[in-house]
């Protein structure tokens, strides 16, 4: 019979192979939480159900989140450039859209060198929910980076090429991790959880139609991470990341903006995106190789 206290430390490391080995493979990768025991001063709800509902266009749809995690998608070893890239999918925080703005998205990004990680973040804005975008989200979301960091040889990333995009209301958490400063978040040298001492700030950022929390007003400084940030021209939300980019720009930040013609909120990837929908994914890739992501 094997010893209590044994069972559990086995079945991560199962849990964590598995990741790895449907990661490499045609299958959809396993998940991998954040916390063994749950997020800090919520375990007890680690085992609440999660709902999902499946669109009639292939869109996911992620409900009652409370133990967040990050699913991995790994590039073959021949194609792997080392890059590593977090995805939080966006939905009001009440949903996660985590189809076509998550997993969509990874598969084809890890097609091209990039290890992507889709977040399922709590949700702040769900009703009776307990948390806040602020804290909680932005919690789980840096959890995530240190998380990927400390794991970084068994994925086969580079720590110092650690990004983190969000679509939406996944924008939020992106641009409020980002605005701390390198400087401001350097990881618990001295914490016993292995993955606390890591830091959270990421090396470049992704805003895909950003919501205007982090955003709207942010004090920009020359200490932000390289920045890529697309939008549609139809986007309630373009005066504020136009203005985003422009501010990121005057102080000397790396940045790029790709603007969507004839196109409004929330296209992510599908498998029916065509033209600029189904393009900007390649212009991401490109601003990555000339910022010197991609090397191998």
């Amino acid at each position: 019979m094997v010893p209590k206290k044994l069972i559990f430390p086995s079945l991560i490391l199962v849990l964590f192979a598995a990741a790895l080995v449907s990661a490499g493979g045609g299958q959809q990768p396993a998940e991998v939480f954040l916390w063994e025991k749950g997020p800090p001063g919520f375990e007890s709800r680690k085992n609440d159900k999660e709902t999902r509902t499946d669109k009639a266009n292939k869109d996911i749809v992620l409900y009652n989140i409370h133990n967040p995690s990050i699913t991995p998608y790994l590039p073959a070893k021949d194609k792997a450039t080392g890059a590593a890239l977090v995805i939080a999918p966006g939905g009001g925080h009440n949903s996660l859209w985590i189809g076509h703005e998550g997993y969509n998205l990874a598969k084809w990004l890890s097609d091209h060198g990039v290890a992507c990680f889709v977040l399922k973040y709590r949700l702040a804005r769900e009703k009776g929910s307990p948390y806040k975008v602020e804290i909680h989200a932005v919690q789980d979301a840096e959890r995530a980076i240190r998380l990927l960091r400390s794991k970084a040889k068994d994925w086969n990333v580079d720590p110092q090429r650690v990004g983190i995009m969000g679509f939406s209301a996944g924008g939020e958490l992106v641009a409020y991790i980002s605005s701390k400063g390198k400087k401001d978040d350097k990881g618990n040298a001295s914490a016993a959880d292995p993955v606390e001492r890591q830091s959270a700030w990421p090396n470049y950022q992704v805003l895909i139609y950003s919501g205007p929390l982090g955003v709207k007003g942010a004090k920009v400084t020359k200490d932000f991470p390289p920045t890529f940030i697309a939008y549609g021209d139809g986007d309630n939300q373009k005066n504020t990341l136009s203005a985003y980019y422009e501010s990121l720009k005057k102080v000397g930040v790396h940045a790029e903006q790709y603007v969507l013609p004839n196109t409004g909120h929330g296209f992510g990837l599908r498998e029916t995106s065509k033209g600029p929908t189904a393009e900007w994914p390649q212009k991401l890739v490109d601003w990555m190789a000339a910022e010197k992501l991609l090397k191998k």
